[in-house]
């Protein structure tokens, strides 16, 4: 598979620009979306603001109307912390919308595009947390969510051409992890006890996986949650 073109969310940091690094060295077109600017970003970065829906649906309908995608992975996430008791739901309405919205939105701009070419890939990326992760309520619901839609999409989509799987990271030494937490902290030290490999994941071995996943090779795998995650989907022992 070569030359295809791929729109990516949250795509200058973390994941996001691994995945952009490795599609764009493969030869294939990424456009990003970021909040920021970056010169050296391997593609197109599209500054979109994320946390207005309208201004943002208007504007993946007019990337759509711009680029020809074969397929799209919703990358962008927003994390907050609470312990249940000071659940703050202004947070998790926040934390719903900056996650679910985009992933809507993206879709459903490049999904005439797909199906006219009867070829498509649609990656999602959630997360470990909705397993069960203290002080993680809000963030587990709507990376649950999306699992939810990455389901319900492959069985609305099964005989366009078009897979949409997700992809569920676990703990990555990404800059959004490191905001929630630090280095030496408690946090990581949590983390890092419920991950039978004892380390964090790293943004390229993430990036790899979703990869695989828009690839012709997947052409035959689609509603499904592929966790990368050191093992820690398969079982953990761990103090709250």
């Amino acid at each position: 598979m070569s030359g295809r073109k791929f729109l990516i969310t949250g795509a200058s940091k973390g994941i996001g620009r691994a995945l952009s690094n490795r599609l764009a060295a493969a030869g294939h077109q990424v456009v990003g979306i970021a909040r920021g600017q970056d010169p050296e970003f391997p593609g197109t970065l599209v500054s979109i603001d994320l946390n207005d829906s309208k201004a943002s649906g208007q504007a993946f309908a007019d990337l759509a109307q711009r680029h020809s995608f074969d397929g799209v992975v919703n990358n962008v996430g927003l994390a907050r912390l609470h312990p249940v008791g000071e659940i703050d739901l202004d947070d998790v309405d926040e934390m719903l919308r900056v996650n679910i919205h985009p992933t809507i939105q993206t879709v459903q701009a490049i999904l005439p595009a797909m199906k006219a070419k009867g070829w498509g890939r649609i990656v999602n990326v959630t997360s470990l947390v909705t397993t069960g992760i203290p002080l993680r309520s809000g963030y587990a619901a709507a990376k649950a969510a999306i699992n939810s839609l990455t389901r319900t999409w492959a069985m609305e989509l099964a005989e366009t051409g078009i897979t949409v799987n997700a992809v569920a990271p676990g703990p990555v030494e990404t800059e959004m992890f490191r905001r929630n937490t630090p280095v030496g902290s408690e946090a990581e030290g949590r983390f890092l006890s419920m991950i039978p490999m004892r380390r964090l994941g790293k943004p390229e071995e993430i990036a790899a996986a979703i990869a695989f996943l828009l690839s012709e090779d997947a052409s035959y795998i689609t509603g499904q949650t592929l966790f990368v995650d050191g093992g820690g989907s398969v079982g953990r022992s761990f103090t709250a």
